[in-house]
This record gives structure tokens, sequence and C-alpha cells, in this order.
């Protein structure tokens, strides 16, 4: 697959009671490419929102879920989802602002 560019790593954010929670505490949960990497979120995040400086990056792979329709059987898209922790002295994310 070709390169993977900084704006199209960030998919949309994960809006959860839990997500909500820890905004807080300055963490920010996104739904992100399958391919990306940590260090590819990072960068992403401290582009695509000025002031916002990185901590640390979890990811979780999360799986397809089986569906059936009649007698065939398939399968949903498989995700990627990020939780990224903000430094202390970072700015907050505007995009959650209104929320």
């Amino acid at each position: 697959m070709a390169a993977i560019q900084y704006y199209d790593v960030i998919l949309k954010p994960v809006i959860t009671e839990k997500s909500m929670a820890g905004m807080s505490e300055k963490k920010y949960t996104f739904l992100v490419h399958t391919e990306a990497n940590k260090t590819q979120i990072k960068e992403a995040v401290e582009k695509m929102f000025e002031g916002a400086k990185v901590r640390k990056v979890n990811t979780m792979n999360i799986p397809g879920k089986v569906k059936r329709r009649g007698m065939t059987y398939g399968r949903t898209a498989k995700t990627k989802k990020a939780i990224v922790w903000l430094t202390e002295d970072s700015k907050e994310i505007e995009i959650f602002a209104g929320l």
C-alpha cells in the first residue's frame, strides 16, 4: 500500500461515555487507519490539532464481527482504535469542546 499521509490516519473521534470521562485527564480516543502505527498517529494528532503535544499512544485492533444473512456468512470491516494521551502543558483538542 502507498504511504499513509497524516490527514488519512485519523478517521473520526470515538464519542462514548467512557471516552468523554477520559477527556478530563487529557485522554482522547480516535478511530484510525488500520495500517497506521503509533508514531504516525502521534504525528497526525500534533499536525492536525495545533498546540497538542502527545505523551503516549495506545492502540487496539478490533476484528470484524461475523454477521449472517440467511445461509450466507460474512464479516464486517476490521477497525483500529487509538487512545492518545496529551502532555500536561498542551492545549485541549477543540473538536471535543462543544460536547
